[in-house]
């Protein structure tokens, strides 16, 4: 993070004068290249975002991104049996690796994933035989003469289409989808179970986990976030809203219900509250790029797990310890339940991760140092340099200083993403997408 993080605005920032709910943006995630960048919202709606070519002025700098496709993934439904509507809200997006000119991602909702294909046309064929120029069946008895269809140059289309739903399998509202390393196989994970499915195969997947007590009243815990290694196919982890964290290997057992490895961290007997269990939940888990550490996000902090040591982490980032004082009123006001995600650079060295009032922090691994930046329209103008923000609690306030009581709670960044191998990220304010890079000197 040279230069105190001082990340730029580069791209654009999507903004209209009033936007309702449906617009609000529910996950963002870069392709595997980082030339595509997808996000969701709560209206079931993907748009893609396509990285713009070199310009021919300014070799050295990349274009920036702009719309590429937009389409309507999901629908909102209702379950006839049990009298639940069901929203369209987009819960994730997953990229798979591009094999061919294609794209392909999965999306969510509460209860289906589904496969798209994201293709391009540019050409379209044209003297058929058995159509005329206008697509209508011609009569056989006139045709006398047989043609080679040819490709004719057309205005360039891109195309979203359906290729596998996978519905019917979860009980309970999907909160993670995760596509394994052999990229045939991917997992969804509900409160209570996890299943595996086959690409292929829409009509059947294989449950890997289930926390479900024979008596609910039992209940204890639900499954908060889960992902596959990103490299061995057989193992992958699930986060607890206990905040705490186990290892599976799919090899010991077709169903993981007996984790291979447990992550928790002993509770500090001083810090325990009223509050302690809901600020200890874990709302994302996320695997290192290099398979060795587990990075999870509570509400207050970050941690990052070495996969050989279980009793405690690592390293312990805190977010935004001063609204610790304030749990009570972000008690009623429920924004103690927000779900914010955590994202690695590309080289693991860097973590991110949202905070209220349009904030997001970012911690250097290496040097320790961390930095608190503002993602709003005020700051928003292409090519402006962040400036660090720094939050007062209590005594004198500085010049540059916000106050901790004049934060605004319903200004929150729970998505974020990072480019895959630049320093660059993507952060969703609500319902605005804000897309920065690193300053180059």
């Amino acid at each position: 993070m040279r230069n105190r993080a001082a990340w730029r605005h580069w791209a654009a920032s999507f903004h209209r004068a009033c936007r309702p709910t449906s617009d609000i943006i529910s996950t963002v995630e870069f392709n595997h290249t980082g030339e595509l960048l997808a996000t969701g919202d709560k209206g079931g709606r993907v748009v893609i975002f396509q990285r713009e070519q070199e310009s021919k002025n300014q070799v050295h700098r990349r274009g920036e991104y702009n719309v590429y496709s937009t389409f309507q993934s999901h629908e909102p439904e209702f379950d006839y049996l049990k009298s639940l509507e069901i929203e369209e809200k987009i819960n994730k997006i997953r990229w798979l690796p591009q094999q061919n000119a294609a794209y392909f991602l999965l999306s969510t909702n509460d209860k289906t994933v589904k496969l798209w294909k994201v293709s391009e046309r540019d050409k379209r064929p044209e003297g058929y035989n058995l159509k005329d120029e206008e697509g209508r069946l011609r009569d056989p008895a006139t045709i006398t003469t047989l043609r080679v269809p040819v490709l004719r140059p057309m205005d360039l289309m891109v195309e979203a289409t359906p290729r596998r739903v996978f519905a019917n399998a979860h009980t309970y509202h999907i909160n993670s989808i995760s596509v394994n390393s052999d990229y045939e196989t991917y997992m969804s994970a509900d409160d209570l179970r996890i299943n595996l499915w086959n690409f292929e195969i829409t009509n059947q997947s294989f449950n890997i986990v289930d926390i479900k007590p024979a008596n609910m009243e039992e209940l204890t815990e639900v499954i908060t976030a889960a992902e596959f290694h990103p490299h061995h196919c057989n193992t992958f982890v699930y986060s607890s809203s206990k905040g705490t964290i186990r290892l599976c290997d799919m090899r010991a057992s077709a169903l993981c219900d007996r984790h291979t490895k447990f992550f928790e961290e002993p509770e500090d007997p001083s810090n325990r509250s009223f509050f302690s269990e809901i600020i200890s939940s874990i709302s994302d888990v996320k695997f290192s790029h290099s398979g060795r550490y587990i990075m999870t996000r509570d509400y207050l902090t970050v941690k990052v797990w070495d996969l050989n040591m279980e009793n405690r982490p690592i390293e312990t980032y805190q977010v935004h310890d001063y609204l610790r004082s304030k749990l009570c009123s972000l008690y009623e006001n429920d924004c103690i339940f927000d779900k914010f995600e955590c994202v690695w650079n590309g080289s693991d060295s860097v973590i991110m991760t949202g905070s209220y009032n349009n904030f997001f922090r970012m911690f250097d691994r290496n040097t320790k140092r961390d930095v608190t930046l503002e993602a709003s329209r005020e700051n928003s103008k292409p090519r402006a340099i962040l400036k660090p923000r720094k939050v007062c609690v209590g005594g004198k306030r500085r010049k540059d200083e916000i106050s901790v009581d004049s934060l605004d709670f319903s200004k929150k960044i729970l998505h974020t993403a990072w480019h895959p191998s630049e320093n660059i990220i993507a952060v969703a304010a609500t319902n605005n997408l804000y897309i920065f890079q690193d300053k180059v000197n």
